[in-house]
């Protein structure tokens, strides 16, 4: 969707939409015809309106908040990787992995 359509889905203006790319909060795809926004970019502006409305957090917080958030689904791909990894193990190798993952 545009940055038009994204607004109006959000009720917000497109001046506070500027604010959160510039801020890198949201990090839309760029083309010839501007901005094109996903639906995990509609979640996490709907998670910094509730940041930044009804939870009371300044831009600061907003700013941690979202780079935690995008160091969790890092390591959730990273997680997925590895898990990959070892299932491609044989048995044994796989169980012995996973006893030291339980040793910890």
């Amino acid at each position: 969707m545009n940055d038009s359509e994204f607004c109006e889905h959000l009720e917000i203006e497109v001046t506070v939409l500027q604010v959160w790319v510039e801020q890198r909060w949201l990090v839309p795809r760029r083309e010839d015809s501007g901005w094109i926004f996903e639906e995990d970019d509609l979640a996490r502006a709907r998670l910094i309106q509730d940041l930044t409305g009804p939870m009371g957090v300044n831009n600061d917080g907003v700013d941690v908040a979202m780079q935690l958030l995008d160091q969790i689904h890092g390591l959730r791909g990273r997680l997925r990787a590895l898990m990959t990894a070892i299932r491609s193990q044989d048995p044994d190798v796989q169980r012995l992995i996973l006893s030291r993952v339980d040793d910890e």
